[in-house]
C-alpha cells in the first residue's frame, strides 16, 4: 500500500479526508448507560479527536458539547447539570444541550453577550442503548441510524464497550478478517471445529451501496461446506452471525453479533461490541451474555473498574500463558477479543502498511480499504459516500450455517439475510 494512501485512510481529525468522511455519519459517542441519571453528573468523552462533554439534562435531552467553556476555557467536566442547562462553575455562564448560552450571570443583564455566545454543540439520538452524535456540517446531516439490530426491543439486544489502544483501521480490519480465527482464537488445541476444520477459506466480496458483503467457504466435511455471510457497513462495522456456535466453550444461541470501531483519536478507538437475538420469540439471557462477554474478555472482571479498558494489556503482555500456548491453547491468552487486541495494538498505534505483504485471504480487507478512500473521495468531491443513506442497510442481516457441498449459499440464505426486526 503506498504511505500516503495509508495515511489518508488513518488520520480523522477535523480537516483531514477520512476525519470529514467519518464526520457523514452518526457515530457512537457513549453508552446510554454512561449517562444515566437526569442532571446527573458530566461525562468526559472523545470523538474523532475532539474533547467533549456529555450530560442528560432535566428533560431526559443528552447533550454533547465542547469540553471547554467558550468563557475562558474552563473544563465544563466539573459544570453543574441542573434545569435543563450545564452551568460552567468559574463564572456561571449556562448552556442548553443545543449549546445556547441560557445564563450569563458574570455579565450586566443589559449585556448583548447572552444572545451571542454559544458552546460547540452536536446534534445526538438515542438508539439502541447507544449516543449516537453527529459531527458533521448540519445540511449533510442524515436520517439516524437504523441497523437491524437497534429496532430490537431492550429484552432481545446487547451492546457493551472497549478501550483499544491502536488506531480505529487495524483495529477495525481484525475483525473483516474471518481467516485468523482458525489460528488465533484456537483455544482448545487439537479441536477440528466448524471454524478450525478449514484453515484456508475461500473468501468473496460484492459490494453493495453500504459497503460489502463478505463470503467465507469452509469446507468441512466431504459433503459439506460451511458459510459465513458478514456485512461490512461504512464507516466501521461488522455484521456477522453466530448461529452456528462452534467455539467449543458455549453451547449454542441463536444470535447475530458484530462491533463498531469509533476512533477516539489516531491512536485510540472505543470498540462498541453489539448482539441480537436471531429469533424474536427468544429474549438474550443475561447470564449468557455474560458469559460470553467473559468468554471474550470483556466480562466484568475483565475491566479495569471505572474504565473499559481490558485488564489484560500490553502493559503487562496480555497476561499471556506461555505453558498454556505450549498445551491448551494457540496463544496462551484469555479471551477472544484480547487475543485481537494482543496482535492488533501489538502492531504499533499505527501500523505502516507499505511493509505488508497481503493474500488472497486478505480480500475483504483490500476491498474495504478501496471503498474507504473512494469514499474520502466521494466526500471531497460532493457526492454522498456508500452507507451514509439507511434506507440502504436497514434491510440486511448476517448469517451462516453448514450446507450441501453442491447447495448454493444464495438459496439456501435467502430468507435468512433479510432483516427480521
Amino acid at each position: 500500500m503506498r504511505a500516503e494512501d495509508s495515511e489518508r485512510l488513518v488520520r480523522t481529525a477535523a480537516g483531514t479526508p477520512m476525519g470529514e468522511l467519518m464526520r457523514r455519519y452518526w457515530q457512537p459517542a457513549l453508552l446510554s448507560s454512561e449517562v444515566p441519571e437526569i442532571d446527573g453528573a458530566p461525562v468526559r468523552t472523545r470523538l474523532l479527536g475532539e474533547d467533549l462533554i456529555a450530560f442528560r439534562d432535566t428533560n431526559g435531552r443528552i447533550g454533547l458539547l465542547d469540553a471547554y467553556c467558550p468563557h475562558r476555557r474552563a473544563p465544563l467536566f466539573f459544570g453543574r447539570n441542573e434545569e435543563c442547562g450545564l452551568r460552567c462553575v468559574y463564572h456561571g455562564w449556562k448552556f442548553d444541550v443545543d449549546g445556547n448560552c441560557v445564563d450569563l450571570p458574570s455579565e450586566p443583564a443589559t449585556s448583548p453577550m447572552r444572545a451571542q455566545i454559544r458552546v460547540k454543540a452536536y446534534p445526538t439520538v438515542e438508539k439502541g442503548g447507544v449516543v449516537w452524535a453527529f459531527l458533521g456540517k448540519r445540511d449533510q446531516m442524515p436520517a439516524p441510524p437504523d441497523y437491524e439490530w437497534l429496532r430490537a426491543p431492550a429484552t432481545h439486544r446487547f451492546v457493551s464497550k472497549t478501550f483499544e489502544e491502536c488506531n480505529y483501521l487495524q483495529a477495525m480490519e481484525g475483525g473483516l478478517d474471518t481467516s485468523h480465527s482458525s489460528f488465533l482464537h484456537n483455544n482448545s488445541l487439537g479441536n477440528k471445529n466448524l471454524v478450525r476444520a478449514d484453515g484456508a477459506p475461500r473468501i468473496d466480496v460484492e459490494v453493495t451501496p453500504y459497503g460489502y458483503r463478505y463470503i467465507s467457504t469452509r469446507n468441512v466435511r466431504n459433503s459439506a461446506k460451511y458459510i459465513r455471510v458478514y456485512h461490512y457497513v461504512l464507516p466501521a462495522q461488522q455484521m456477522r452471525g453466530t448461529i452456528t456456535e462452534q467455539t467449543g466453550e458455549r453451547a449454542a444461541v441463536p444470535k447475530l453479533d458484530g462491533h463498531i470501531w469509533v476512533p477516539i483519536d489516531d491512536e485510540h478507538t472505543h470498540v462498541y461490541n453489539w448482539a441480537v437475538s436471531y429469533d424474536s420469540s427468544v429474549p438474550l439471557d443475561p447470564d449468557y451474555m455474560e458469559s460470553w462477554e467473559v468468554h471474550n474478555g470483556r466480562g466484568k472482571d475483565d475491566i479495569i473498574p471505572g474504565t473499559f479498558m481490558p485488564i489484560r494489556n500490553r502493559r503487562n503482555d496480555y497476561m499471556i500463558d506461555r505453558q498454556k500456548q505450549k498445551t491448551q491453547s494457540f496463544t496462551g491468552i484469555k479471551g477472544v477479543n484480547t487475543q485481537d487486541f494482543a496482535l492488533q495494538e501489538g502492531m504499533g498505534p499505527v501500523v505502516d502498511r507499505t511493509q505488508e505483504n497481503l493474500g488472497t485471504s486478505d480480500r475483504a480487507i483490500v476491498t474495504a480499504r478501496r471503498l474507504l478512500l473512494e469514499a474520502t473521495h466521494d466526500c471531497a468531491e460532493g457526492r454522498q459516500p456508500r452507507g451514509v443513506d439507511p434506507a440502504t442497510y436497514r434491510g440486511v442481516r448476517p448469517y451462516d450455517n453448514v450446507i450441501a457441498a453442491e447447495a448454493d449459499w444464495r438459496e439456501e440464505f435467502a430468507s435468512e439475510l433479510v432483516a427480521k426486526w
